[in-house]
């Protein structure tokens, strides 16, 4: 499974912890895997070990690179080497777990690495379901539709979850929620910041059946 966004900062991290809990909770052997790493402040968590602090579950890096910038261009910047799709289509080739949870980067199309490959391009690679974390508030009809569509031209389907949903929700985040394609899962504002037992024990009933 792959977590794609409608853009950065709309929550994949987070979202990609809330599946790994929820599938480690229903007893499956999970891993998630970051193929690349951006643009780290010194001290700052990456994403892996967000996912690994949250969850609990196993995590694999393939590529760091220190700009705060889309992959590719980070790997151009730093002089650090693009990396390959087949880096990342072999790496989970050789995972054994029930659940392979990969995380891009930014959103659907942005280049990941050598040769501009994108989510979407790993995800016909890998044959793989997608999830795509969408934003409550303005814009998010508009980037989420563009997204779908993006991913029906390649003939790949995603499932919908919005990524940070308000403590206290607007006007436009209540009718944004009826008027997305059908949401497979919320999860709440602030998520991240709970405790990894309680994270793990609220993230099941942030999903739908």
């Amino acid at each position: 499974m792959i977590v794609t966004g409608t853009d950065t900062g709309v929550g994949k991290t987070v979202v990609t912890a809330a599946l790994a809990a929820k599938a480690a909770a229903e007893g499956q052997r999970v891993v998630m895997v970051k193929p690349a790493q951006t643009g780290l402040a010194p001290g700052e968590e990456s994403d892996a070990e967000t996912v690994a602090r949250l969850a609990g579950v196993r995590v694999l890096e393939l590529a760091r690179y220190p700009d705060p910038l889309a992959p590719r261009t980070a790997a151009r910047t730093s002089g650090l080497p693009e990396l390959p799709m087949k880096t990342v289509v072999e790496a989970v080739a050789a995972l054994d777990e029930d659940l392979v949870l990969i995380e891009g980067a930014g959103g659907l199309l942005v280049q990941l690495g050598e040769d501009g490959w994108t989510v979407a391009d790993l995800a016909a690679a890998l044959d793989a379901r997608l999830v795509v974390v969408a934003r409550a508030g303005l814009g998010t009809l508009n980037h989420t539709a563009l997204t779908l569509e993006a991913l029906g031209r390649r003939g790949l389907s995603a499932d919908v979850v919005i990524g940070s949903w308000p403590r206290e929700p607007g006007l436009a985040d209540r009718t944004n929620r009826e008027d997305l394609p059908p949401v497979a899962g919320v999860v709440p504002e602030g998520a991240g910041a709970l405790p990894p037992t309680e994270f793990r024990a609220a993230a099941p009933t942030w999903f739908t059946p």
